[in-house]
């Protein structure tokens, strides 16, 4: 291939682009949306990011400020922890209105994230939100076959397609050659929403970090490759159609298989191959498990009993009172060990369901690159359900040790000896909690978000592949009329 001859046919797609005023007003809604987009997203995340400050600076305001008290009830009185949003869900919201940011911890049990966006909002959230990512993933791409479905078949319908041939240009050259005009056009689109998103990220965020700037280039690259599957399937429909218009209904028909029918598919399938509990279901199960192992609030429940009895005897005791230590604490702090193991046993296969409904996605970005796209934009921008989870297995590793350690100060510090009824309650030093340390949630780096996404990297690269052997073997085929 030539390359004078691919600058000339790329020349001619974007200059035809430009030259049309319907696709220009198109272009400017488009560029439009980008601009609403990133100012949206750059205040939802200064909103929330400011009330994540402001409530988790309350709570722990009010942790420090509670008396001195029995450490069993501060454990009952439980912790609030907050989520921080990353810097870059201005780019893509992800999962991020649905999953809630905040979860209350408390001692026996584990409680999911609450104060979510959805919520909070109107029915018409589930028709999605304008995200810089959701006008680049979807309304690009209709851009793009819109300006690239007469590419070619117009050629062969005016009788230029010969001309061209006949003057020694060859299929692929005409075909790559259409393909780079359309991914130029492609990239006046996406090289202004990333310049808008790092101004956004500028003015939004306290700081810049390298790992911000990995995240940038990961998404820059995913979506030059995505624009240019797009931009070449436009040309080889174009390329196979004889007729203009049935190129344009054909590529429609694309777009709507792959914004809108497929992406609701596998997920339906997902879920019919995979089914999960309810919340009242799952939840009841866990209670069900957590009754048989025993009450560690009831002095006379059978494994407690036992368990009693054994510590007597191990300590050479004939009552609780001659214990060295506090009897009470140690058995709460069983119980919060058995109790735990319950939850986090049925909570990980919860999330291994949800997994395996992920990779029904996953696999379909095989098919479909919108979903790989979809998937590394969120991973990215760390609004992914992996991040999700993360937030969940940091709050119940916090939640486990503030209630252990109550737990210990009660074993460590408080007496075996009954109270008369005029005597006040146990109580230790509120210096104690006010020692232990705050919540601080880690989200994953971009090695590890990037490492989640392998599958989807692989079918980018798939779809690259294919396009280029459907390009080679097409071009050997196809004629000018």
């Amino acid at each position: 291939m030539q390359t004078k001859v691919l600058i000339l046919f790329a020349q001619q797609v974007v200059k035809t682009a430009f030259g049309n005023k319907a696709v220009l007003l198109l272009m400017t809604l488009v560029a439009a949306l980008l601009v609403y987009a990133t100012v949206t997203g750059v205040m939802t995340y200064r909103q929330q990011m400011e009330g994540v400050i402001k409530f988790q600076k309350e709570v722990r305001e009010h942790w420090e400020e509670m008396p001195d008290k029995h450490p069993h009830r501060m454990a009952h009185y439980g912790y609030i922890a907050f989520r921080e949003k990353h810097p870059l869900s201005i780019f893509d919201f992800g999962t991020e209105s649905y999953t809630g940011n905040a979860i209350f911890l408390e001692a026996h049990r584990q409680n999911s994230a609450n104060f979510s966006e959805a919520s909070f909002s109107t029915g018409l959230l589930r028709f999605g939100e304008i995200s810089m990512a959701t006008v680049l993933q979807v309304l690009v791409p209709l851009v793009l076959f819109f300006i690239g479905f007469g590419a070619i078949a117009t050629d062969r319908e005016n009788g230029t397609l010969k001309l061209l041939l006949s003057q020694g240009a060859s299929w692929k050259e005409i075909i790559v050659g259409k393909a780079m005009g359309l991914m130029a056009v492609g990239l006046c689109f996406l090289l202004p929403a990333f310049l808008l998103l790092i101004g956004g990220l500028l003015f939004s965020a306290s700081g810049w970090t390298a790992d911000e700037g990995v995240r940038l280039l990961y998404l820059l690259l995913t979506y030059v490759l995505y624009f240019a599957i797009i931009s070449t399937t436009a040309i080889i429909v174009s390329a196979i159609v004889k007729k203009a218009k049935v190129a344009l209904v054909a590529l429609i028909g694309v777009w709507l298989l792959f914004a809108v029918v497929l992406p609701r598919t596998t997920q339906a399938i997902g879920t019919y191959l995979y089914p999960s509990p309810s919340r009242i279901a799952f939840e009841t199960e866990v209670e069900k498990e957590v009754l048989k192992l025993g009450d560690s609030h009831n002095p006379d429940d059978p494994y407690f009993k036992k368990l009693k009895d054994s510590v007597l005897k191990a300590n050479n005791a004939a009552s609780i009172e001659e214990l060295p230590f506090n009897y009470s604490g140690f058995q709460m702090r069983e119980g919060e060990r058995l109790t735990s193991e319950v939850h986090s046993r049925h909570q990980s296969r919860l999330l291994d369901i949800y997994r395996q409904q992920n990779n029904v996605s996953r696999l379909s970005a095989f098919i479909n690159p919108f979903a790989a796209v979809k998937n590394v934009s969120m991973a990215m921008s760390g609004t992914d359900f992996q991040s999700y989870v993360r937030f969940g297995e940091q709050t119940e590793d916090y939640r486990y040790r503030l209630a252990q350690h109550m737990n210990e100060l009660q074993i460590k510090l408080v007496s075996n000896k009954k109270l008369a009824s005029a005597d006040k309650p146990y109580s230790i030093s509120s210096d104690y909690w006010k020692a232990f340390p705050d919540f601080k949630y880690s989200g994953l780096n971009s090695a590890q978000a990037a490492g989640g996404e392998a599958l989807s990297f692989l079918a980018l690269l798939f779809w690259a592949v294919l396009l280029l052997v459907t390009v080679t073997l097409l071009s050997k085929k196809l004629k000018a009329v």
